[in-house]
């Protein structure tokens, strides 16, 4: 993958040269060539829940990748999505195309981008878009983060180390956006350089849960430690706390509960931050939901 320009943004030297997005891939037996597999995602993406013959109607759940901005210029982060048993793959990168349940999210991949087709044949993912994938009004940063927005989404519902090839209409993709050259198969950026250092994977956006509320997801933080609270919808603090996750150096799970009143709530977790603020704002992520008893 070339690189072709620089970005304007100011925030440019900070942001990630590439982030990934996984995306589920099934029932593709029917592809002459081709082979499919089971899903093998990392530690906190969803686990795909469909069977082998999926009845009609049926879900299963994965991980989906979108953009957002943080002190290091933009990031990917993740969201737990349902999305048709029978065609994961096609389905996640949909659900990318169409855009996040979390409004602190973002993508700029073109809405009108059809899905036409997703195929796994030795360890590459083949994803063929319309050419309305070719629409975007991106620098060489943010166009090399959609890059692998996409290849995180689609190898999380296929294969997560497998490489990631774009086609559009059938065509290898070439040149993008004026920005990049997306020409041979491409991998997973490390997800320290390109991934949300604090995410919450559940409970998700908008969900209806009760109390105890179970918060978890991944981090990599300042000695481990993981700084939450909680806000009402007025905004306004109500709890505070601090969670642990198993490993102080790489980005690891963390999960506790918190006991709730009826109501809407939102919680916050952040970069612990010893510099008070000296290496910029820390990395927060937020999930509202409502506790029904």
């Amino acid at each position: 993958m070339a690189i072709l320009g620089r970005i304007s943004d100011r925030r440019a030297p900070q942001v990630a040269r590439t982030v990934a997005v996984c995306l589920a891939v099934a029932a593709l037996a029917a592809v002459s060539g081709c082979t499919t597999t089971t899903p093998e995602p990392g530690p906190s993406e969803p686990t795909p829940t469909g069977s082998s013959t999926p009845t009609a109607g049926s879900s299963e759940e994965t991980a989906v990748y979108y953009t957002l901005d943080t002190r290091t210029g933009f990031r990917l982060a993740r969201e737990s999505r349902d999305v048709p048993a029978g065609d994961v793959a096609t389905g996640a990168v949909e659900a990318m195309i169409a855009g996040p349940q979390d409004p602190d999210y973002a993508t700029t991949w073109d809405p009108g981008t059809t899905v036409l087709g997703v195929t796994v044949d030795g360890g590459v993912v083949s994803v063929d878009l319309s050419a309305d994938a070719r629409t975007a009004n991106v620098g060489s940063e943010l166009a090399a983060l959609m890059i692998q927005q996409l290849v995180y989404t689609v190898t999380s519902a296929t294969e997560p180390d497998a490489s990631v090839e774009l086609l559009i209409e059938g065509e290898p993709a070439g040149e993008l956006w004026g920005a990049v050259v997306w020409d041979s198969p491409v991998g997973r950026d490390d997800p320290l350089d390109v991934v949300l250092l604090v995410q919450i994977d559940q409970p998700r956006e908008g969900a209806t849960v009760t109390s105890p509320v179970t918060v978890s997801g991944e981090a990599v933080s300042f000695e481990a430690n993981v700084p939450w609270r909680v806000l009402d919808s007025s905004g306004a603090e109500v709890q505070t706390g601090n969670t642990m996750t198993s490993d102080g150096t790489a980005i690891a799970p963390f999960s506790f509960d918190l006991t709730l009143d009826p109501g809407t709530w939102t919680i916050e977790i952040s970069e612990d931050d010893p510099s008070d603020g000296a290496a910029g704002t820390p990395m927060t992520d937020t999930r509202t939901f409502t506790v029904t008893g």
